[in-house]
């Protein structure tokens, strides 16, 4: 049979939800995406399956340059930028992840990047950025303050906003891990996806629910920093005045309204998980599927311990998203 990821949209006759996304874009965004990013291990865990009570199913997306998945965005944004007309420079917000991600697709195309922290951002993070050839500018406050600098920096038109998950090449990119995994799998009963800005839960949401929408479709965010979560449950923006969690990649406090109406469509069920769970999460996947895992990775993990008669017997993916984490705080997470 002809993978999923190869098929011309037209010959796939399929119903796709009503967002921003277009499964024929994210079936052209493949071709963008650099082969270090690409065909990611996906395997059954059956150790940590039996613990969980169900069938799991790990794509590991840490299995490249810069260990996280957002790479398969950013060699969207970094393609289409360097075949546009416009300036051949890009400015993002990141608290690691994104910014990584950019530095390396950026350095390949040369495309000079900036991006832009807050100043409690993962160190590691930060270092491995500009190590990438990117410069870096730290705001005081969070994500949310970044983003309003980089916002200001490329108001003039002199470079290009990297939006993660406003920005379409970001959620398109993403898309195309569900590609991957509806290739390997001929049914996935659940798929488990981090939650924050939204590109991942949307992208991968976009695919199951076009070509597999019997596959529930679960965003998990942490109860510490809830705000898309929250959004998604009142089907309106709701802000949070601070986030509160280990999880860094995924703690916005500002929703964006176009992400919220592309999540609206596409999930099936957003659980808010405690920080002992994700905690939790991190030590079976270290000591049951011998990963290392930053805490965003762990929220699919989180949610089925949480809720585990939701995926008792069935064959539940989970995104391993992220392995960005200091030594020292891992090292200590793993004492629980």
């Amino acid at each position: 049979m002809q993978p999923l990821s190869e098929r011309p949209a037209e010959r796939l006759k399929a119903i796709e939800p009503d967002t921003r996304l277009d499964l024929g874009r994210i079936l052209k965004a493949r071709q963008e995406i650099s082969r270090v990013f690409r065909d990611t291990p996906q395997f059954d865990c059956p150790a940590l399956g039996a613990l969980l009570g169900c069938e799991l199913v790990i794509k590991l997306e840490t299995a490249n340059p810069i260990g996280c998945f957002k790479g398969r965005g950013t060699e969207v944004v970094a393609s289409r930028l360097a075949r546009s007309p416009g300036p051949k420079v890009a400015v993002c917000a990141s608290a690691g992840n994104l910014g990584q991600a950019l530095a390396y697709s950026g350095r390949a195309r040369g495309i000079g990047v900036t991006v832009i922290a807050g100043a409690s951002a993962n160190a590691a993070k930060i270092d491995r950025i500009r190590r990438l050839g990117a410069a870096v500018e730290l705001v005081e406050g969070d994500i949310e303050n970044a983003r309003e600098r980089a916002r200001e920096i490329t108001a003039d038109g002199d470079a290009f906003l990297v939006e993660d998950s406003e920005n379409l090449d970001t959620c398109e990119g993403a898309g195309t891990i569900g590609l991957e995994l509806l290739d390997g799998f001929d049914r996935i009963d659940a798929i488990l996806l981090a939650l924050g800005g939204g590109a991942l839960a949307t992208g991968v949401g976009h695919v199951f629910k076009t070509l597999s929408p019997a596959t529930e479709v679960v965003c998990v965010q942490p109860i510490g920093a809830p705000a898309m979560g929250l959004s998604w449950r009142a089907r309106s923006i709701v802000t949070t005045d601070r986030a509160d969690t280990i999880a860094d990649g995924v703690a916005g406090r500002f929703p964006i309204p176009a992400v919220l109406g592309d999540l609206l469509a596409v999930a099936d069920h957003v659980p808010l998980v405690e920080e002992e769970s994700i905690l939790a999460g991190m030590r079976m996947l270290h000591r049951h599927a011998a990963l290392v895992v930053e805490p965003s990775a762990a929220l699919g993990v989180a949610a089925i311990l949480e809720d585990p008669l939701r995926y008792r017997g069935k064959r539940v993916a989970t995104v391993i998203c992220g392995s960005n984490v200091m030594p020292e705080a891992f090292s200590a997470w793993m004492q629980g």
